[in-house]
């Protein structure tokens, strides 16, 4: 009885994989215009993923080969590495912070803009809001603006309204840098998420507001909750990926603005000690142990946030 099923399982596979190739040569057309992105997706996204995962269980240094050493890089990075740890502590501090708010932040500012009736004035408010993402180093205005001497404007304010004699080193001192960061990355948050907010807010069927009010939706949170919402699922997808991304691999504003290492590891993110060890200590086996642990929490992270918008509308 056991080989009959097997034979039958055997037969059921075979004439599953005659079907499928038989479908793959009918669509050839149609694979040869994919080819080339999953070519370059397996290339320089898959493969190096699995090299990652792979290099993790190794010491690697570079000009030797790899050594396996199993589990170490993992045990030395949460029990042995005290900077890992505060560099934990503050990539989820920003991540918590900066994700959620620049997110809704991003979606409540989309909505607002989409409400202007003028097409002109609505251009022009989405790239006043979408202008600081495009200019790369538009972050270095918070460094003129808090300049640790006289001359910055923040400095200058205070001592000219007497609340301070003398300027405050606001990237020198552990108590300020994280709450400026914080809102540099906020003002910097309007990214392509909050441009998949306008194009989904801009598409949404307008006959669908009126068939809502024929049916008991009673103010613009239910319109909002019940439709508006709903429609735009796929931009609120993408901009909650794109949200958690931004979110978790925060370093270059943060290295520019306050110093890499930053006083007191104040700035350090996990970001931040990939960088390091992947860059300046060519530590590659304990890098990609880092950048194995980041992506795994970012996947985590995405699908809580998919189970989440599962329930928009419901």
């Amino acid at each position: 009885m056991e080989k009959g099923l097997v034979h039958v399982l055997r037969a059921d596979l075979a004439r599953r994989r005659k079907a499928t190739w038989k479908q793959m040569k009918k669509s050839k057309i149609s694979f040869l215009f994919i080819a080339p992105y999953c070519i370059i997706f397996t290339v320089f996204y898959l493969v190096p993923v699995v090299t990652s995962i792979g290099l993790s269980f190794t010491y690697y240094n570079v000009l030797e080969s790899p050594r396996f050493i199993g589990w170490q890089n993992y045990i030395n990075l949460f029990f042995a590495d005290d900077v890992f740890l505060t560099a934990v502590k503050n990539t989820f501090l920003f991540a918590v912070v900066t994700g959620p708010v620049g997110y809704f932040m991003a979606l409540i500012i989309a909505w607002m803009i989409n409400e202007i009736k003028r097409p002109v004035l609505r251009a022009i408010m989405t790239l006043v809001f979408y202008a600081p993402t495009i200019s790369g180093q538009a972050y270095f205005i918070w460094k003129f603006i808090f300049s640790s001497d006289s001359y910055g404007f923040a400095n200058g304010w205070l001592m000219k309204l007497g609340a301070t004699y003398s300027p405050i080193l606001w990237f020198e001192d552990g108590k300020y840098i994280q709450p400026i960061l914080i809102v540099v990355v906020l003002w910097m948050s309007m990214g392509t998420g909050f441009l998949s907010f306008i194009a989904g807010l801009q598409n949404v069927d307008r006959s669908l507001y009126e068939a809502g009010y024929m049916d008991g939706i009673k103010n613009r949170f239910q319109e909002l909750w019940y439709i508006t919402l709903p429609s735009m699922k796929p931009q609120l997808m993408f901009g909650a990926v794109m949200t958690i991304t931004s979110s978790f691999a925060i370093h270059d504003q943060l290295a520019a603005l306050a110093g890499f290492p930053s006083v007191g590891y104040a700035a350090h993110t996990v970001v931040s000690h990939l960088v390091d060890y992947g860059t300046i200590r060519f530590e590659m086996g304990y890098a990609s142990a880092i950048a194995t642990l980041l992506f795994m929490v970012m996947i985590l992270c995405n699908k809580l946030v998919q189970f989440l918008l599962r329930k928009v509308g419901q």
